[in-house]
């Protein structure tokens, strides 16, 4: 498998290349500030629920809205957790990555962190 190009840490202003989102000193800057995933509530629970989920939803959703078939490996919450959300099955959904990604990076531009 091919290894992707390195690109600049998103934090503003800094030169440092990598293949994460954050260079390793900036990593951690974001992470204290947006907290860990335990922290957000993404806990020994939340994988028990997800792996529940993902066993009684196998699917991604938008790929089968679009007539495609795709193994789902995530779970979605509908209402954040930061915004009120529950692990709720009423409030999951499940998808693929790309289609996690593709949601999960419109909804970051809504919140200003």
């Amino acid at each position: 498998m091919p290894i992707s190009p390195k690109k600049p840490c998103r934090h503003p202003g800094c030169p440092e290349l990598t293949d994460k989102s954050y260079c390793p000193q900036h990593s951690k800057l974001y992470e204290k500030q947006r907290g860990y995933p335990n922290e957000r509530g993404y806990d020994g629970k939340w994988r028990a629920i997800r792996r529940r989920y993902l066993i009684a939803y196998p699917l991604c959703l938008e790929c089968m809205r679009t007539g495609g078939l795709e193994t789902a490996t995530e779970v979605h919450h509908i209402v954040a957790i930061r915004n009120g959300g529950t692990n709720d099955y009423g409030n999951l959904v499940s998808l693929c990555k790309s289609c996690h990604s593709k949601i999960t990076r419109k909804h970051q531009r809504e919140y200003i962190y």
